[in-house]
C-alpha cells in the first residue's frame, strides 16, 4: 500500500507527540510540527527513527499563515499532500479576564483557532482533488460548556467546534470528513501545574476518577483517520464522563 502523509501540528509534547508515535508505528510519514518547543522536536523524530518509521520536521509558527505557506511547501516537496491534518497546537493562560491584555487575547485565539482555519485552508486543494481526506481537531470539553479563568481558551475552543460542524457540511460532498475531539482533562503538560490536593480533587469530579492519557487521545485520533467515512461534523467528548 502507498504510505500516508499526516501533519500533527503542536506535537512535541503531550496529545500531539503521542499521535505522532502511534501514526508513524503504523506506517504513517508523519510531519512534525512545533513553535514554542522547536528544540524538544528533533528528539521526537529520533524516537520514531529509532523503530523505522518516517518523520519529517516542519517547524513554524502554524497561527501565521506566511510560516504555514513555507510549512507546506516543505510538504509538497517529499509528497503530493496530506491524507490526514491533526490540528493539535495550542496554548492556554489561566487568569482574570478583566486582566487579560489584547495581544494575550489575540495570541490565544491565534494560536488556538486561527491555525486551524490556516492549515485546514492549507491542506484542502489537494484533499479536494482527490476526493478524500481526513481533518480531525483537538478541542476541549471547555468550548462547550467554558471554564473559569480560561475566557479566551474557552472562546477559542467554541470556534474551532463551530468550524468543524460547519467545514464538514461545506466538504462533504468531497469525500472529506471534519470532526473535532473535546478532551477532558488529560495528563499533560498543559495541565501539570495542579498541586497533589488539587489534582486528587479534580480526580474526584470525573467519573472515571482520573486524568485521560495521550496515548487514549491518540488511539481516538487513529480510529477516526483510519473509519468511519460516514463520520463527519461531530464534536466527540472523551472526558472520562467529565461533562
Amino acid at each position: 500500500m502507498p504510505t500516508k502523509h499526516i501533519l500533527i501540528t503542536g506535537a512535541s509534547r503531550g496529545i500531539g507527540k503521542a499521535t505522532a508515535l502511534h501514526f508513524a508505528k503504523e506506517g504513517y510519514h508523519v510531519f512534525l510540527n512545533s513553535n514554542r518547543s522547536r528544540e524538544i522536536l528533533p528528539r521526537l523524530q529520533q524516537e520514531i527513527f529509532a523503530f523505522g518509521g518516517l518523520a519529517t520536521l516542519v517547524q513554524g509558527d502554524v497561527s501565521n499563515p506566511e510560516e504555514v505557506a513555507t510549512i507546506f511547501s516543505h510538504i509538497h516537496n517529499q509528497c503530493s499532500g496530506l491524507d490526514v491534518l491533526v490540528n493539535n497546537a495550542g496554548l492556554t493562560q489561566y487568569g482574570l479576564f478583566t486582566e487579560m491584555t489584547n495581544q494575550e487575547w489575540s495570541t490565544i485565539l491565534d494560536v488556538n483557532l486561527s491555525s486551524v482555519f490556516h492549515c485546514t485552508k492549507a491542506a484542502l486543494p489537494y484533499m479536494v482533488k482527490q476526493k478524500r481526506g481526513k481533518i480531525i481537531n483537538v478541542s476541549s470539553i471547555w468550548g462547550e460548556i467554558g471554564a473559569s479563568c480560561e475566557v479566551a481558551y474557552s472562546a477559542a475552543k467554541s470556534g474551532v467546534n463551530g468550524l468543524t460542524k460547519a467545514l464538514a457540511k461545506e466538504l462533504a460532498p468531497s469525500n472529506i470528513q471534519v470532526n473535532a475531539i473535546a478532551c477532558g482533562v488529560i495528563d499533560t503538560v498543559m495541565n501539570a501545574g495542579f498541586s497533589e490536593n488539587e489534582r486528587k480533587a479534580l480526580e474526584n469530579e470525573i467519573p472515571a476518577c482520573r486524568f485521560g492519557r495521550p496515548e487514549e487521545v491518540a488511539e481516538f485520533i487513529f480510529d477516526l483517520a483510519e473509519k468511519h467515512p460516514y463520520l463527519t461534523g461531530q464534536v466527540i467528548r472523551l472526558d472520562g464522563g467529565y461533562v
